[in-house]
């Protein structure tokens, strides 16, 4: 069985972070695209014109909630893939995230390594 080709759309506003993202993703298997939003509406338009089927989504964005955008996300495609990347780390919003379908929560300041793993791991 091959594995489908991975599109991803990174929603963050840190540059510094899009950027160590780009670099950790750019050699994972079955790549087929990486994108990037800087904001909630950029996320949300990013969304309707590429089908992502991986969201890496903070929950500080300048404009709204990364939150309201996981929902978004859900509410319009339940199969997206949602990894969760904060430094908003505590266990309220880790809850929080995960029962809003989020599908993994990593900690920007301890967990950021594990990401590239986490989306090899996805279907």
């Amino acid at each position: 069985m091959t594995s489908r080709k991975k599109k991803i759309l990174i929603v963050d506003d840190s540059p510094l972070i899009v950027k160590r993202l780009l670099t950790m993703l750019e050699d994972l298997p079955d790549l087929e695209w990486v994108k990037h939003a800087g904001s909630y509406t950029d996320g949300v338009e990013q969304m309707k014109t590429t089908e992502p089927g991986i969201l890496l989504l903070d929950i500080n964005l300048p404009d709204k909630s990364g939150i309201e955008l996981l929902r978004t996300a859900k509410a319009t495609n339940p199969s997206i893939k949602v990894i969760m990347i904060t430094n908003q780390a505590n266990e309220y919003y880790r809850k929080l995230c995960l029962s809003l379908g989020a599908d993994s929560f990593i900690d920007k300041s301890k967990e950021f390594e594990l990401i590239a793993e986490k989306i090899a791991l996805m279907q």
